[in-house]
């Protein structure tokens, strides 16, 4: 092996790709299952509970991701000022009810008075690659975002995956306006720079939010009466999206608008109609058979276990739609990126050692950082204390690197730990260790941990 021959390298980069793909065609079809909540919340502050929203009070549900989109969120010129600086009120009580279940949140993005937030349980981190977010504005022929869509672009093992929430223009008499708008969010879902296909050719599209439309010609006691006799499809017949089929196709319940009184109270009764949705669209997947042999045998499908509205939460015209789902789907990615190890000596006096190994594949930067971080945090900027990857570095070869990081100002407790990997190219992390207590890894420490904390944003050059 001389200096500047890479066979022996090639050679080994070639067994390990080959032990990757072998892992790839082992692996085993997986469930996930993901709650997704819209709710125009007219300028609202959020509730105290969010029990029957969230579906916490069924324990045999096992969710591992929430989807959750608002619109009509109070958008005044102090309110936005506050939530550029802070984390809005209602982002803050889904991380407030969601993180102690093990639920973090792993992207967001608003404009105006659009919010859409992603949350994932931490196991599934690195298998989660965010590659943009988009805010599509409507209103005012396009130049302000009181109407619009906004979009998170991700990969879920290997699958790509958009979510898109929007508010589509109101009234009865401008459907087509509503199908312009939509088009023109579905038009500007571009992904210039990123080698990401087309949005049509996305293995799974979740859109909802407050679309508006309305059901024609029928008035307002015949409405009532189907929905209580349940003759939806006398309604399907009349919807303005059923009747145009210019959207993705799902399983659609009516919600009932409610006017309000000054002092807040449901006051008179508006025609019910499917303003608010949750519509869903997969990619028609090439099946393997005896003619076409060499297909590759992947497996995504997606079922919907519920579809309700939650007429109990009265302080908004509107009532929030959820639905749940079961995504199965056969991973097409062999493991994680980055392989964090837990065992063996943890410190050195007061320096914790971190060992971790990449996959062939893996491109790392001088700006990809580990984080510290206790079980239950709330966001990826939430972490107790970080380093570089490239600093503190020491030692390296083999596919194998430790780093140390400082711990004598991390207080002993019984909270558990996670290290977690963050890609600065990918934007994602790609590595995660198993929970770990502090202390357990041995010598003193005292004190509490109140360094800086540099956001996600401010770690990018």
């Amino acid at each position: 092996f001389r200096h500047g021959d890479t066979s022996l390298l090639g050679h080994r980069e070639g067994t390990m790709a080959a032990e990757s793909e072998r892992k790839l065609s082992e692996a085993k079809a997986m469930k996930l299952r993901i709650h997704v909540v819209t709710w125009n919340v007219a300028s609202e502050a959020p509730p105290v509970d969010f029990s029957d929203l969230l579906q916490l009070n069924d324990p045999d549900l096992n969710l591992d991701m929430y989807i959750i989109g608002l619109q009509e969120m109070n958008s005044g010129i102090i309110s936005l000022l506050s939530d550029t600086a802070f984390d809005d009120p209602w982002s803050t009580s889904f991380m407030d009810v969601l993180s102690p279940l093990s639920f973090v949140k792993i992207s967001h993005i608003r404009m105006q008075g659009l919010l859409l937030i992603v949350f994932a349980k931490y196991q599934h981190l690195p298998f989660i690659q965010i590659i943009s977010t988009k805010s599509t504005p409507t209103g005012l022929y396009g130049y302000w975002g009181n109407k619009g869509g906004v979009t998170i672009f991700l990969k879920l093992y290997g699958y790509y995956v958009s979510i898109i929430n929007c508010h589509l223009p109101p009234h009865m008499a401008n459907n087509d306006q509503r199908l312009e708008h939509f088009d023109r969010i579905l038009e500007m879902q571009n992904f210039k720079g990123h080698n990401v296909p087309n949005i049509l050719d996305h293995d799974l599209i979740l859109w909802f939010g407050d679309m508006n439309f309305r059901i024609e010609d029928f008035g307002l006691h015949f409405v009532r009466e189907c929905i209580k006799n349940q003759c939806l499809s006398d309604l399907w017949e009349k919807d303005q999206v059923s009747s145009k089929r210019r959207v993705p196709k799902g399983t659609l319940e009516p919600t009932v608008k409610e006017q309000r009184t000054s002092l807040g109270f449901p006051g008179k009764e508006r025609k019910p109609a499917w303003t608010d949705r949750i519509l869903w669209r997969l990619k028609r997947q090439l099946r393997a058979s005896p003619l076409t042999p060499d297909l590759p045998t992947c497996y995504f499908s997606l079922s919907q276990r519920s579809y309700k509205s939650h007429m109990s939460f009265n302080i908004s015209d509107h009532k929030p739609v959820t639905g749940t789902f079961d995504l199965q789907l056969k991973p097409l990615m062999s493991g994680p990126l980055i392989t964090i190890m837990t065992e063996g000596p943890w410190t050195i006096e007061n320096d914790m050692l971190i060992s971790y190994s990449s996959s062939p594949d893996f491109l790392s930067s001088p700006w990809d950082w580990i984080g510290l971080y206790k079980v239950g945090m709330r966001h990826l900027n939430d972490y107790v204390s970080y380093v570089w990857v490239g600093d503190n570095q020491v030692s390296f070869g083999d596919n194998l690197n430790q780093v140390y990081i400082n711990i004598c100002d991390i207080p002993e407790t019984e909270d558990q730990f996670l290290l977690c990997y963050y890609s600065n190219s990918l934007h994602s992390v790609v590595g995660i260790s198993k929970p770990f207590k502090v202390g357990d890894a041995g010598g003193g420490r005292e004190g509490g941990y109140r360094g800086s904390e540099p956001t996600i944003a401010s770690l990018r050059p």
